[in-house]
C-alpha cells in the first residue's frame, strides 16, 4: 500500500539528490537537532536567542520608495506573502541558534521577479563537493529519493517548474570548522544544560511538595520475595511521590522495633541556587549579550538608562554587524541580477526604551535610533518637544 506524501519544502528544488555525499554536521550529523532541543529546555538561553534574533531583525525594512524597481522586488518578498523583515527574522533566529542560516533565491531566466525563502537550517547539509546544499526533512532517516539539492550562489540550476534557484549559506566563522559555522554561545552549552537540570530539580521538589527524602523501614512478616515486592510497590504507589524521593525497605524487625522513617537531609540547597545564578550569568557572557536586554535584571527595578546604554553597545558591537552579514548578500543579488540600486535598503533599528530629551532634534533622534538622517532636511530640524503627540519619527 502506498500513500502520497506532502512535499515538506515550501519550494521545489532539483528532483533528486541521488547518492551525493554530504558533510556531517556534528559527529552524528544531528548537532542542529541537539541545539534546537537544548533551546527548548533552557529558559534563559531561549530568551537570549529570541531577543537577540529580534533585535537583529529590527522593526522593519527601510528603502527608497521612489526607486520603483527596488520596491517591486521586495514587496512582498515571496509568493507566500512574507515580508523581507519576516524572512530576515527567521534567518537571524537560525544564525543565533545554530551559527548557520540558509536562504533560497528564486528567479527566472529573464530575471523578471525575485523570491526569497528561508529554509530551516536543521534540514540543510553541505554536499561533499561543496557546490550544493542538500535538503531533507529527517536526517535521522536520510533517503536520497526524498531529498532536494540546490546549488550555492552564484550558481543557479533550473527546477522542474522552470524557475532558476540557488542557495546562500550564512555561517559564523570558527577556526577548524570549514563547512559549517559554530554558534557564538558554544562555550556556554554546559551552562544551558545546568539551567535545564536545576529547573528540573525544582520541578521534582514541587511534585514532592518539598517533602524530605529518606528511607522508610517497614516492619512486616513475609514468607517470600514476592510478598515483599507487593508490599514495596503498594507503599511506593501511595507514599513515595516522585520516584527516588523515598526508598522503602522491608525487613523483619526485632522485638520492640517498628516501622520507622530515616530522613536524608541536605545542607546544599544554597549551592543549587548559586549554581543556577552562575549558569545564567555564564549564558549571557557566552552569547556576547547583555543582562538588561535579556530580562534578567527586571526584578531589581526597571532602569531605562542602563537598558539604553547596553542597547547602544549591543547595536554597535553585535546588531549592526549581524544585520550587515544578512542583508549585504541580498543587496548583492538585487544589484547583480536585476541591476537595481539596493544601497538604500536597510534594517530599521529602534531601542527598547525611549527617553529622548525635548531639546533633541529629529535628525539627532533618528541617528540615535540607527535610522537614516539628514541634518540639512528642514523636516528633521524640529525639536522633539515641539512635535505633536501624533507625529512619528
Amino acid at each position: 500500500m502506498t500513500c502520497n506524501r506532502i512535499d515538506p519544502f515550501v519550494t521545489i528544488g532539483t528532483a533528486t539528490a541521488e547518492n551525493t555525499q554530504y558533510w556531517r554536521w556534528g559527529d552524528d550529523n544531528l548537532f542542529p537537532y541537539a541545539l534546537s532541543m537544548l533551546s527548548r529546555r533552557s529558559t534563559i538561553h531561549r530568551r537570549i536567542v529570541n531577543d537577540k534574533a529580534d533585535y537583529i531583525a529590527g522593526k522593519g525594512i527601510a528603502f527608497d520608495r521612489d526607486n520603483s524597481p527596488l520596491a517591486s522586488l521586495i514587496e512582498p518578498i515571496n509568493g507566500t506573502g512574507e515580508t523581507l523583515r519576516e524572512v530576515i527574522a527567521k534567518l537571524a533566529f537560525d544564525k543565533c541558534l545554530m551559527g548557520n542560516a540558509f536562504l533560497e533565491i528564486i528567479t527566472d531566466e529573464k530575471h523578471s521577479f525575485l523570491a526569497l525563502f528561508h529554509q530551516d537550517a536543521t534540514r540543510c547539509r553541505l554536499a561533499k563537493e561543496k557546490q550544493h546544499v542538500i535538503l531533507h526533512h529527517d536526517w535521522m532517516a536520510y533517503d536520497p529519493d526524498k531529498a532536494r539539492r540546490l546549488p550555492l550562489y552564484p550558481n543557479f540550476e533550473k527546477a522542474a517548474d522552470g524557475t532558476l534557484r540557488t542557495m546562500i549559506h550564512y555561517k559564523d566563522y570558527e577556526p577548524m570548522f570549514e563547512n559549517y559555522g559554530v554558534p557564538a554561545y558554544l562555550s556556554g552549552i554546559n551552562a544551558s544544560a545546568i539551567m535545564y537540570k536545576t529547573d528540573r530539580w525544582n520541578i521534582s521538589r514541587l511534585d514532592n511538595s518539598f517533602q524530605l527524602s529518606g528511607i522508610m523501614m517497614l516492619d512486616a512478616e513475609i514468607d517470600n520475595d514476592r510478598e515483599a515486592e507487593q508490599i514495596l510497590r503498594g507503599a511506593e504507589a501511595r507514599f513515595a511521590g516522585n520516584p527516588g524521593q523515598v526508598m522503602f525497605l522491608v525487613k523483619g524487625m526485632s522485638e520492640g522495633e517498628s516501622s520507622k522513617f530515616i530522613p536524608i537531609s541536605t545542607a546544599h540547597e544554597g549551592d543549587w541556587k548559586d549554581l543556577h545564578a552562575q549558569a545564567a550569568s555564564d549564558i549571557v557572557v557566552a552569547h556576547s549579550w547583555f543582562r538588561s536586554l535579556s530580562g534578567l535584571d527586571y526584578v531589581a527595578g526597571f532602569s531605562s538608562e542602563r537598558i539604553l546604554l547596553e542597547y547602544e553597545i549591543a547595536l554597535n558591537t553585535v546588531i549592526l554587524a549581524a544585520q550587515g552579514q544578512l542583508l549585504d548578500p541580498i543587496k548583492g543579488v538585487i544589484e547583480q541580477l536585476f541591476g537595481a540600486d539596493a544601497s538604500s535598503l536597510e534594517i530599521v533599528n529602534r531601542p527598547p526604551a525611549s527617553v529622548k530629551p525635548a531639546y533633541m532634534m529629529v535628525w539627532e533622534a533618528r541617528k540615535a535610533d540607527g535610522l537614516d538622517y539628514d541634518p540639512a532636511d528642514p523636516a528633521q530640524q524640529h525639536y522633539i518637544g515641539n512635535l505633536s503627540k501624533s507625529s512619528s519619527l
